[in-house]
Formats: structure tokens, sequence, C-alpha cells
């Protein structure tokens, strides 16, 4: 299986949709496509590139994300795989659970190629949340799902990196936690972390932790946890 392009998706109940969209458009500089889906789906479209962070409006809460790969053929590419258990398709789609219980889905590649550009932060890493228990099995999955660079962060044992290969901007972040179920969060990479997360408090967001030099950790609107890095917004 080869992954063409990661999408980020931002999943959302009914009663904080409209509250989190508005959040997210303007913490990010896009605009709403057209929904789809009967009004389920949107795409936060950057001003120029191709998306890689889009919306859902779901049936039970909590505020959460999960994360879309963009293949060939999602049919072949879930019988090929190992670990993940089935958890619903239709004529376009496969969502599957991880060994760690992440939800993740296999969609077909549209010919995204091309990375967001000319921003002052972006959205290009998804943080896999993985329990202590879990984390050895759960790494070694994502390796093999994706075959991306695997990048250990010494001084922090925490984290991993699967690096991706051009042309695809969005990486992948492995962290190992000590209570909390798994699952998926947005990290975005800035070049001031002081002023952006000034800049989310004023749109909405409320601080959750800080990291001074490295990274914020930040609740949306819908009550939602995300990352502000220190990272700058460029690979």
């Amino acid at each position: 299986m080869r992954v063409r392009w990661v999408t980020g998706f931002l999943d959302t109940p009914p009663a904080d949709a409209s509250v989190a969209e508005r959040f997210w458009l303007a913490v990010t500089g896009t605009t709403l496509s057209v929904r789809r889906g009967d009004g389920t789906f949107a795409t936060l479209q950057p001003p120029s590139g191709d998306a890689t962070l889009r919306v859902q409006v779901v049936g039970d809460p909590p505020a959460r994300g999960h994360l879309d790969l963009h293949v060939d053929d999602p049919f072949e590419a879930a019988g090929a795989l190992r670990g993940a258990a089935q958890v619903w398709r239709d004529d376009e789609i496969v969502v599957l659970r991880s060994p760690a219980g992440i939800v993740f889905c296999l969609v077909a590649w549209k010919g995204e190629r091309t990375a967001p550009g000319g921003a002052a932060r972006v959205a290009d890493q998804l943080c896999l949340d993985i329990p202590a228990g879990s984390y050895a099995a759960e790494t070694a999955f994502w390796r093999a799902v994706t075959g991306w660079e695997h990048d250990p962060v010494p001084d922090a044992p925490q984290f991993e990196r699967l690096l991706a290969p051009a042309p695809i901007p969005m990486r992948l972040l492995l962290q190992r936690i000590d209570a909390g179920p798994p699952g998926v969060h947005v990290d975005l990479a800035c070049a001031d972390v002081p002023a952006e997360v000034a800049r989310h408090e004023q749109l909405g967001a409320t601080v959750v932790r800080r990291v001074p030099g490295a990274w914020t950790t930040l609740r949306d609107p819908a009550g939602r946890e995300y990352c502000v890095t220190a990272r700058p917004p460029a690979r």
C-alpha cells in the first residue's frame, strides 16, 4: 500500500459544529468548501495548494479527530492491511480501527500533490495519542502501514515521528500517553508560539498547558485539544 496523501479530520457533534468550523477557518485562514454527504462533510480549503484538513459533523460526543490515508485503491489496501479491524465501508471509503483503537479511513487518492503554502502557521502534523501499554505494537503498526522514515526523538522518548515523503506535507507524531483514550489531534507549526497562542485565545480557544520553547496545548470551542508548536511553518 502506498500512501499518497494524508488528511486530518475535525469531528464535531452537531451542537458545536458551527462554532468549531468558524474557529478553525479563522485559525487556519482557509475557506469552507461546498458541503457534501447530506451536509456532513466539508473541506478547509487553503489559499493555495491542496487541502490537509476537513471537518465532519458526527452524531456522538466528544469533539475529536481522525485521519484519512489517501491511496490508489482503498479496498485493495484494506485487504492487505494486517492488524486493523474494519469498522464500516461503503462504495468509496473503508473505516478501520488500529490495534490500539485509533480510527482511520482509507480513501481514494484524487491527485493531491501540492502542499498549502504562504501561511504564517500550518497544520502539518497529526499526533496519534497512544496508551503506554499499546505503544510498541501501535508504533510498529503505523510504521508498516505508511512505510515512512522513522525518526525517534532521543531527548523526548515519549515521542516518535514518521516523516512523510514529498510531496505529502502532513507527518505523524506518535505520542505515548499514561492516561486517557487513544485518539488523534492536530498540531500546528508557527514561528512565534506565544503570539499564535494569544491569537487563538482571542478566537475562542483556552490554554490547557504550556511547555515553554516547545508547544502549548489548547482546547478549541468544541472542547477538542490540539497543539501549537515551535516548529517553523515550512518543511
